[in-house]
């Protein structure tokens, strides 16, 4: 079994940042894939960014160069550092785990995901 909590959500001014966490426990061989999705107010959870056990990283086009996820050395907090947000990033965040690595190359798919996260709310103001 693999627990997830993100914090850092809140409200933020266009352009500004935000830093996501998400604190992880459970077995580690079910976390070898970490991702971030949103989901908007009106739309469909949609990924945003993934990590492997390496480090290696992947993100959707809407968030590259902005975003940037990552991991600390003991793999037991996830983070999503946010930059330039704009009104359109606004959306409950959450965090998921899956036990297939991310290179299997569906990590955007929500099918790829065993553990998720209750979400936390991020709020970008025009």
């Amino acid at each position: 079994e693999v627990r997830l909590v993100e914090s850092g959500g809140g409200l933020a001014q266009s352009g500004g940042s935000l830093r996501l966490s998400c604190a992880a426990s459970g077995y580690i061989y079910n976390r070898r894939c970490m991702g971030w999705f949103r989901q908007g107010p009106g739309k469909e959870r949609e990924w945003v960014a993934a990590i492997d056990f390496v480090g290696l990283t992947t993100y959707a086009d809407s968030v590259k160069g902005r975003f940037t996820i990552s991991q600390d050395s003991t793999k037991d907090t996830l983070y999503l550092q946010m930059s330039d947000l704009k009104p359109e990033d606004t959306a409950i965040y959450s965090c998921a785990a899956g036990s297939r690595p991310c290179t299997n190359g569906d990590s955007y798919e929500q099918d790829h995901y065993t553990y998720w996260g209750q979400g936390t709310q991020v709020t970008v103001s025009s």
